[in-house]
């Protein structure tokens, strides 16, 4: 889901940087940062709905 999201704002980046959209508060920059902040997010594995808990409770039985 990150990675989804992250790829709609590098889009919305690369808009932005067609038609030379500036603003203050968000530029090209800002939203290159945050599309790699979803990305690294998603590669750490938040918001993929494993139970760690479960997982490492059934490979310690085995």
């Amino acid at each position: 889901m990150l990675a989804i999201v992250a790829a709609i704002v590098f889009a919305l980046a690369l808009l932005f940087d067609l038609a030379d959209v500036s603003s203050d508060a968000i530029n090209n920059g800002t939203l290159t940062v945050l599309g790699l902040l979803l990305l690294s997010l998603h590669f750490a594995g938040v918001g993929t709905g494993t139970d760690w808990r479960h997982y490492t409770r059934r490979r310690r039985r085995r």
